[in-house]
């Protein structure tokens, strides 16, 4: 009798350290580090909340404007990030030669042009500076809604990437002024006015409303996304913060707390797809 005891206990301990580790393995895949500026802190924190209502732990991992948090995502510090548009993450992934994809839309956060000086786009003089943002997709952004706003056009060709040559007609020879986009409120003393991102207006206390111009909802380049590596596309706890974030009730959460600052988008990754020909029908 003796002699089966031993292999018994053995067994035993197989099962039961085989169980502690995936019981140990479940857990970690069930915490999310998600990289995010500052500006979508406060719908974070509310996502984290609901995702714990559905056994889904997230670690918010706040970047400043120094680190990319793509850089952060293919260095393996963090699973996925939620803090810009699908243009600037195809620029990102071509200067770079990375492979990180959308997995889910969240918002649209409209790039305005807001000045100190002027209270109106006609009121804007000839050789006039503009500051817009230095990096080529937010660059080309503020190019087509300083076209929206009728002070020059861009050329035929457009690729959405901003650049002085991307110009084609400038009838007021505005001066285009190209700052990191963090310092945009900063230089609109300066200039007459600065085109600034909207989560960088929101920390300066800028609202839509002061801006002379702004972006529509309809800018489809420009939706913001929820991105991980490509290998992680279909990793079921990432579609289901992507879901929760979609969710009716984190539209509303959005809508209150953003003051209409923030504009909800939910449209398919297929569609999302097609934006580059928005550039066409300039």
């Amino acid at each position: 009798m003796k002699k089966w005891i031993f292999p018994i206990f053995l067994v035993l301990g197989v099962l039961l350290v085989a169980c502690s580790n995936d019981t140990s393995a479940e857990g970690e895949q069930s915490t999310v580090k998600v990289g995010i500026r500052n500006s979508e802190l406060r719908t974070w924190e509310y996502l984290k909340e609901q995702a714990e209502e559905e056994g889904l732990e997230i670690e918010i991992v706040n970047f400043s404007s120094a680190y990319d948090p793509n850089q952060a995502l293919i260095e393996g510090d963090i699973d996925i990030n939620a803090f810009q548009h699908v243009a600037y993450l195809d620029s990102f992934n071509e200067n770079t030669n990375s492979d990180i994809v959308p997995i889910g839309t969240t918002i649209i956060a409209p790039l305005g042009l807001y000045s100190s000086k002027y209270d109106a786009v006609s009121d804007i003089p000839d050789e006039a500076q503009i500051a817009v943002p230095n990096d080529a997709p937010n660059w080309g952004r503020a190019l087509l809604l300083l076209q929206e706003a009728g002070l020059l056009t861009v050329v035929d060709d457009f690729d959405g990437n901003g650049g002085k040559d991307k110009i084609k007609e400038n009838p007021k020879n505005i001066e285009i002024v190209p700052v990191d986009s963090a310092n945009a409120p900063r230089v609109m003393e300066d200039t007459a006015g600065s085109v600034i991102n909207n989560g960088v207006s929101l920390e300066a206390g800028l609202t839509l409303k002061d801006a002379l111009i702004h972006e529509s909802q309809t800018a489809k380049p420009y939706i913001n996304v929820i991105a991980a590596r490509k290998q992680d596309q279909e990793n079921e706890i990432f579609q289901k913060i992507v879901e929760i974030y979609q969710s009716d009730q984190t539209a509303e959460f959005i809508e209150e707390t953003y003051k209409g600052n923030y504009l909800p988008t939910s449209i398919t990754l297929e569609e999302l797809s097609t934006y580059k020909e928005t550039y066409s029908n300039n």
